[in-house]
């Protein structure tokens, strides 16, 4: 992950290191790149094509999670864990499409992206961007800038959108993950997609695609779908339970079938119960 800033922005720009914010802002077709990390990217898009398709069904997954929670869920309150370099349909922007109060909570360990996100995304009243590290979750839920713009006393709704494939087994994602549910009071959800070889039958291909994240400033971990579903204990999945990306409550007349993805990926009611927070 990225190293901890020092100063100003020279002090922890590294043009040199692959990053996966942009990387992903590559698969987009943004151009606030580096050669490192537009090299990086072409490797992955040359082991597996599919990552640019899938990449853009990230932000429709997004756009219609939200709108389901924002909506038909009665959320108004939204934790964007990993949000990245800010892109169409931000979590806050769609969500008061559907309600006008919806607050958000952006955050993020890279400080390129907090920074990005400072200018673009932070709105009195509305979105604040926060910088810190998922693998240290009680201290991210302390931070008075998050407790201060999120009242968890009522439902929350955390997104953990393309994140967890960056945490590794050695930092216990799943311990993360319980972390953050038990701080959650009754009736939160949580929205969650996570890369998978799943979808890559030929092992070669997923080492080549991996072997360009090696490089970058957070390795790649691709779970199956049993190990995914394992983040959603405590919840009761809604709807088409976990399938990939496109299948996710598709758009009214819009076919999903044959749209090729490599992400599981769901949206969860918190069970009611011992394991809600009270906080």
């Amino acid at each position: 992950m990225e190293r901890e800033a020092t100063g100003g922005p020279a002090d922890w720009l590294d043009s040199s290191t692959p990053n996966i914010a942009r990387m992903y802002h590559h698969y987009l077709g943004g151009r606030e790149t580096f050669q490192a990390d537009r090299d990086a990217a072409e490797q992955v898009l040359a082991a597996l094509p599919v990552t640019r398709v899938s990449a853009a069904a990230i932000r429709e997954f997004i756009r219609r999670a939200v709108r389901f929670l924002a909506g038909e869920a009665g959320i108004d309150q939204f934790l964007d864990l990993g949000v990245g370099l800010p892109a169409r349909h931000a979590v806050h922007e769609v969500a008061q499409q559907v309600n006008p109060a919806a607050r958000v909570a952006y955050v993020d360990n890279d400080p390129v992206v907090v920074s990005h996100g400072d200018a673009l995304l932070a709105k009195p009243g509305v979105a604040v961007v926060v910088r810190a590290d998922l693998r240290r979750p009680a201290e991210l839920l302390a931070m008075p800038e998050i407790r201060a713009h999120l009242d968890f006393r009522r439902p929350v709704a955390v997104l953990l959108v393309s994140v967890l494939h960056f945490i590794a087994d050695a930092d216990d994602p799943y311990a993360i993950v319980a972390t953050i549910r038990k701080a959650l009071p009754a009736g939160s959800y949580l929205a969650l997609s996570h890369i998978s070889a799943d979808f890559v039958p030929d092992e070669s291909v997923v080492r080549r695609a991996l072997a360009a994240y090696q490089k970058a400033n957070a390795p790649a971990w691709p779970r199956g779908r049993a190990e995914i579903l394992r983040f959603f204990d405590g919840f009761d999945l809604v709807e088409p339970g976990l399938v990939p990306k496109p299948q996710w409550r598709p758009e009214p007349g819009t076919d999903p079938t044959g749209i090729p993805d490599v992400s599981w990926c769901g949206v969860a009611r918190l069970r009611p119960g011992p394991q809600a927070g009270t906080s």
